[in-house]
């Protein structure tokens, strides 16, 4: 399985749009929290039969069901990335793969992390690189596949009943 920044980067949106989601849920609760009665000589509008807090109420209960979705999305993202990192060989790469992408710290944490006077950009490059690597080899795969495929295609046109391995 080959995954590109963005994939490896969605458990770290993912996140960020929950913690979001949780500022407004609690701006919500306390707006939902009954004040003093408004007094007005205004007449009624369209809609008074239902108040404030009652329309506040059902914006909770909908802020809260789209939080638990995103939480199990969060789970799921999260295994996956977890048997993503589990198939790469080299352990250093995994641990730098695990700090990034599961845990969500910046460049100079992971190298913290993994010790050794590694840096930011030492840590970063050997991610890339991993990558890049990955992506050589896919690309390679691809088009041996491709000339594969072409090759049985063009025996197969001719009449050639023989089997390429």
């Amino acid at each position: 399985m080959i995954m590109t920044i963005k994939e490896l980067s969605q458990l770290y949106w993912l996140n960020r749009e929950i913690e979001m989601d949780q500022k407004r849920l609690e701006e919500l609760e306390w707006s939902a929290i009954p004040g003093s009665p408004t007094i007005s000589d205004m007449p009624p509008g369209p809609h008074s039969n239902e108040s404030k807090v009652e329309k506040l109420a059902a914006e909770i209960v909908d802020l809260k069901a789209i939080i638990a979705a995103k939480q199990i999305q969060c789970i799921h993202e999260r295994q996956r990335l977890e048997r993503y990192i589990a198939d790469i060989p080299e352990s250093e790469v995994r641990m730098i793969f695990t700090f990034r992408f599961i845990n969500g710290l910046p460049w100079g944490q992971v190298a913290e992390c993994i010790g050794y006077g590694n840096t930011a950009d030492r840590v970063k490059k050997v991610c890339y690189r991993y990558l890049d690597a990955e992506n050589k080899l896919s690309d390679a795969s691809t088009d041996r596949q491709l000339s594969e495929a072409e090759s049985r295609s063009y025996n197969y046109d001719l009449g050639v009943t023989t089997v390429l391995p």
